[in-house]
């Protein structure tokens, strides 16, 4: 088994199954803090399907598409991590 059959044949199911079971989680979570975490695992599984694309075509300009995924789940993150506390401190 090469490298490539591998990445289709382990690595991409894998990460798909665990993107379906991730977006249960983000329809379901009960608290906001849940979906938050759910919506950056889920970008963060696309960052990895991308990379994986990106070696198995052997196209460098795929990382930079996951480095722009990268920053967005950074800076949403961030952004929501915020507003928690803010909301936290509103209630208080």
């Amino acid at each position: 088994m090469t490298l490539v059959e591998y990445y289709q044949y382990v690595i991409i199911p894998i990460l798909g199954i665990s993107v379906i079971l991730v977006f249960i989680r983000f329809l379901k979570g009960p608290s906001l803090a849940d979906r938050v975490i759910s919506l950056d695992m889920l970008i963060l599984m696309a960052i990895g399907i991308v990379v994986i694309y990106s070696i198995i075509y052997d196209q460098s300009t795929f990382l930079d598409i996951a480095m722009l995924f990268a920053l967005i789940a950074f800076l949403g993150t961030v952004a929501f991590a915020y507003y928690l506390e803010e909301r936290r401190k509103r209630n208080e």
